[in-house]
């Protein structure tokens, strides 16, 4: 009886703070809602005050005025935002440090199937400056990978699309500022500007992260050169195209990715452009100083560029090409010149994956909370067997030779022992001589 009353006292403490807990949550997002409904209806009279009902036109563009001014003011009430990231709080208590990722400044470059999900992850979890670079746009058929696009974003800038979404998840900018740019990366100084600056307002040297999300081999090459310039800690994502298995999903660094097309491409595209780029050093003084050590190292550390890829062999090839595109000219398909213009098939779940592994990753570096990924595949069981037979080989051979030191030493010593003995023979016959005589 007294168990039965003790797990029913308990069953009820329970339940009473479960819904104190519940009445917290519903009076704050009462109060917010009731804030909200001020400020529409302040705007409201504000806007029929100071229009005529004569001219309409002077009627929209008041409101549309007054509405674009609304949206910059938002804010977020405290409380409402200690709520919205508790449980991430929670997560980073002890060990770490959430402070350290709500004053951290990100760069997503590539918002497709990865980095859609990679951006949208990392706001969420806290992120206070997202800078997103794509120059694409929402298509119908990337409707099947995208983090949030819908049918009424399709035709719009994917980076647009985002900041759009992720302005009703958190409308304050003061929390989480979303820098959209629709421009493409090049790797080109002069034509990107200051696309990779941080702007002046953040007290920070450099990006604390940058996530890759490029699906292009050279421009990806040019971004991985950036960051081994200028000594940026980078995440980046491999080929997603083509695979489904998530258990091998693996992170390591450039170096030890295995079986995947996209990493072997990019390992040779990146030390060929770091050797041009020593070239241009020696006819130009003034560009960014980059050793071929300095770029092996950085291709060697996870620490400093980790990988995300698939040891999953593709299991679809890329889409033909039709008989419109084969007589109109392939060159004439496709967003970009010098891209790939073949489709190549996409189950949406694998870059949803990648891309919140690459987040993952990111929100427990800068919070202080890391992990250690580990890098190697599966080993098949004949693989197995030729590993244990050469252990034992080796096994056998260490054996042997310390055998065969100890037969040595052995017979060094019973060598050594042997004219001792006759010695001691010979002393002991001369004494009984003695003793006779």
């Amino acid at each position: 009886m007294g168990k039965a009353q003790g797990g029913s006292s308990s069953t009820t403490a329970a339940f009473v703070g479960f819904l104190a807990g519940s009445a917290l949550t519903a009076a704050i997002a009462y109060a917010y809602s009731s804030s909200k409904k001020n400020e529409t209806s302040n705007n409201k009279h504000t806007t029929s005050t100071t229009t005529t009902p004569t001219t309409p036109t002077t009627t929209t563009t008041t409101k549309s005025t007054t509405k674009k001014t609304t949206s910059k003011k938002t804010t977020l009430p405290p409380t409402i935002r200690s709520e919205q990231m508790s449980r991430n709080e929670l997560y980073f208590s002890s060990p770490g440090n959430f402070s350290s990722i709500t004053t951290s400044a990100v760069l997503v470059v590539g918002l497709g199937g990865v980095g859609s999900h990679a951006a949208h992850m990392l706001a969420r979890g806290g992120v206070s400056y997202l800078r997103f670079i794509d120059f694409d746009q929402v298509t119908l058929s990337s409707l099947n990978r995208h983090a949030c696009a819908t049918l009424d974003d399709v035709g719009i800038p994917k980076v647009t699309c985002l900041a759009k979404f992720l302005e009703k998840v958190c409308p304050d900018k003061s929390y989480c500022e979303i820098d959209a740019r629709v421009q493409m990366y090049t790797g080109d100084p002069t034509k990107d500007g200051t696309l990779l600056d941080l702007p002046p307002h953040l007290s920070k040297q450099k990006w604390d992260i940058v996530i890759d999300a490029i699906d292009d081999v050279p421009t990806k090459a040019k971004l991985l050169s950036w960051c081994v310039a200028t000594n940026t800690r980078v995440i980046s994502c491999m080929g997603a195209g083509g695979k489904a298995d998530m258990t091998r999903l693996h992170i390591s660094d450039l170096k030890s990715a295995s079986r995947d097309p996209l990493a072997t491409k990019l390992r040779q595209s990146l030390k060929r452009l770091i050797q041009s780029q020593l070239k241009q050093q020696k006819n130009d003084p003034d560009s960014s100083k980059i050793t071929m050590e300095q770029a092996v190292s950085f291709m060697e550390d996870v620490d400093k560029l980790a990988v995300i890829y698939s040891s999953e062999k593709t299991v679809v090839k890329l889409a033909d090409f039709t008989e419109e595109q084969k007589q109109e000219g392939i060159q004439n398909f496709g967003n970009v010149d010098k891209m790939r213009v073949r489709v190549l098939p996409v189950l949406g779940t694998m870059p949803a994956i990648m891309g919140q592994s690459q987040a993952a990753l990111a929100l427990c570096e800068l919070g202080g909370k890391t992990f250690s990924p580990v890098a190697g595949e599966r080993v098949g069981r004949n693989v197995r067997h030729r590993l244990f037979q050469q252990f034992k080989r080796r096994e056998k051979d260490i054996r042997d030779k310390l055998e065969a030191q100890l037969v040595t030493q052995n017979g060094d010593s019973k060598n050594h022992d042997t004219p001792q003995s006759n010695s001691s023979d010979n002393n002991d016959n001369s004494n009984s001589n003695n003793n006779n005589n």
